[in-house]
């Protein structure tokens, strides 16, 4: 099992360019299912995820073609199974967004349960709901949600959602592309990666409104047809780029990212000291060499502080001048990185879902360990700015979010390398 060995102390300095979203192209290939024709999506990032997604579609007979910027066609029309196995759906709870596409395109679906979580229960009920409003006949047995839909396809249907879901939202917006008749879906995610597939759905021919606010309207049509498509960049890396180069006390220019879909973490940076300036398609955060100030922050469904980036900003705070209280309203579990941070001398005390950081000057590199992919990234910011070695053990968290972290934090001047298990 590879480890990342970090040497503190490095300021981080230079330009990177940020990837595209994991949490964008996860959906939108599983979108592709939905075409009549061959389609191409651009811009995917090189990471273990989207390894998987591929290869669950060569399982079911669909031959992907990737080409060497990591564009992948696929046509969905040579499909010979629609079953998504568990050895590859325990991998990746991500692939639980196959069955929308399936039983709306194909009339059926088999997919494995996706199983526990290490950061909490991510429940799949509102998943089944969603289907069965719009008249899907759906059992659970055996570990596989097994679908169908009823004779003349999916119909169009009003579905609230009780509880804010990212990835319900976009299964259903999936299967409602192509049912008959129109859905309006309530309460819906709001996050830019909705919004990403919603876009992706239109440039096949779907007719969807309303992503980015509570309430979508999907008209169904009868098919949709080939389209190119580049998936957003990932402002979850844009984010962690940018705090890591806050502890450092640093200046990072991250590029070919979008400044518009990260505003609660750029304005919390800036109430930490930070100058940060913006263009189109890139941010520049400069500390000056100052060390930051503690903030405090609550996460909440977008476009309020995303979760994903809650661990990166207690590392933040642990370095911090003063005390700042973090708050998860999003998943339970998330804290396990706190006691990692304790071994490197962080002053933190959990208290249910807060976590209250008082700064300390000097952490001290320790052997650590991942235990979930932003927990890890909390991990390499800490171990930057650490005085002397950390090793951080189970990066296989951190490959499954960062494209080349090793490489991109070297081109930065950090001293970080990996090591073969």
């Amino acid at each position: 099992m590879d480890k990342l060995i970090i040497t503190g102390g490095a300021r981080l300095d230079g330009e990177i360019r940020i990837s595209g979203a994991k949490n964008s192209a996860l959906p939108i290939l599983a979108a592709t299912l939905l075409c009549d024709g061959p389609v191409t999506v651009g811009n995917l990032p090189h990471l273990h995820d989207i390894t998987t997604m591929i290869e669950l579609f060569g399982r079911m007979g669909i031959e992907p073609v990737i080409d060497e910027k990591l564009s992948v066609e696929i046509d969905p029309r040579t499909i010979k199974t629609l079953i998504a196995p568990y050895e590859l759906v325990k991998t990746m709870r991500a692939s639980i967004l196959v069955l929308g596409p399936m039983v709306a395109r194909f009339g059926e679906a088999e997919v494995a349960l996706p199983g526990g979580c290490a950061i909490g229960s991510r429940p799949v009920d509102l998943h089944i709901r969603g289907l069965e409003a719009m008249g899907a006949i759906i059992d659970v047995e055996g570990g596989y949600i097994k679908a169908k839909a009823p004779e003349g396809g999916l119909r169009g249907a009003h579905f609230f959602f009780d509880t804010v879901s990212v990835t319900g939202t976009e299964n259903i917006m999936m299967a409602a592309a192509l049912a008959k008749g129109r859905s309006v879906l309530q309460n819906a995610a709001r996050e830019p990666e909705v919004v990403d597939l919603a876009n992706f759905l239109n440039a096949m021919g779907a007719k969807v409104s309303g992503a980015g606010t509570d309430t979508i309207t999907i008209d169904g049509v009868e098919r949709l047809g080939s389209a190119f498509y580049k998936v957003m960049p990932d402002r979850i890396e844009t984010g962690t780029y940018l705090v890591a180069a806050a502890v450092t006390g640093g200046r990072v220019k991250v590029k070919d990212t979008d400044p518009t879909i990260l505003e609660a973490v750029l304005e919390k940076l800036r109430e930490a000291g930070a100058e940060i300036t913006c263009g189109e398609d890139w941010i520049e955060l400069n500390m000056h060499g100052k060390r930051p100030k503690a903030v405090n922050v609550r996460t909440a469904p977008y476009p309020a502080f995303p979760t994903d980036m809650q661990a990166q900003f207690i590392s933040l705070n642990a370095i911090a001048e003063g005390t700042g209280a973090v708050i998860e309203t999003i998943f339970e579990n998330r804290f396990m990185h706190v006691y990692e941070l304790h071994r490197m001398g962080a002053k933190i005390q959990v208290e249910g879902n807060t976590a209250i950081v008082t700064g300390t000057e000097i952490l001290k590199g320790a052997p650590v360990m991942a235990t979930d992919l932003r927990a890890s990234a909390s991990l390499v910011i800490s171990a930057l700015m650490a005085e002397g070695d950390t090793l951080i053990d189970r990066i296989y968290h951190i490959d499954r979010g960062y494209e080349c972290i090793e490489e991109k934090l070297q081109m930065l001047g950090a001293k970080i390398r990996r090591v073969p298990g």
